[in-house]
């Protein structure tokens, strides 16, 4: 995935570096991800589960490496010229 993304390369500009910053899981699915996780701490996850957590595992990964170009770009001054 990182391969895709480029988390290294901070070439976004400004506008679209911060609105990626922006994006957060809302406080529904927050709650949702942590009771999924306790139950698999617990080992009593369905497999319909097993496979939500780990679509919200690659959301949440995918989501990091974006976040981290938008910082590297806006640390970099992309586009503020």
């Amino acid at each position: 995935m990182s391969h895709v993304v480029g988390p290294n390369d901070g070439n976004l500009p400004p506008d679209a570096a911060h609105a990626i910053l922006g994006l957060r899981f809302d406080d529904t699915l927050t709650q949702r991800m942590h009771e999924l996780a306790e139950r698999n701490r617990q080992d009593t996850l369905t497999d319909t589960e097993r496979n939500e957590l780990e679509s919200y595992l690659r959301v949440g990964q995918l989501l990091n490496l974006l976040q981290a170009k938008a910082h590297l770009s806006l640390k970099r001054g992309i586009g503020s010229e």
